[in-house]
């Protein structure tokens, strides 16, 4: 089943993308909030993740449309 948004395996990145954005925001709200240490550099360490994997998935050469 392919998706609406792209040909081929675009439309999968960018159910990907949108994810990782989602848990992304999620977790800048909960940043925020954290009242500990411990919560704030957990935290911090899942952004510093989702970052990489955003940057891995963004790259030029993954996206044939560009």
């Amino acid at each position: 089943m392919t998706s609406m948004f792209a040909s081929g395996d675009g439309g999968a990145v960018s159910t990907v993308i949108e994810n990782l954005l989602l848990r992304k925001q999620k977790l800048v709200e909960e940043l925020e909030k954290a009242q500990s240490v411990e919560d704030r550099d957990k935290i911090e360490h899942q952004l510093e993740q989702i970052n990489t994997a955003l940057d891995f998935l963004d790259r030029p050469g993954s996206d044939d449309a560009r």
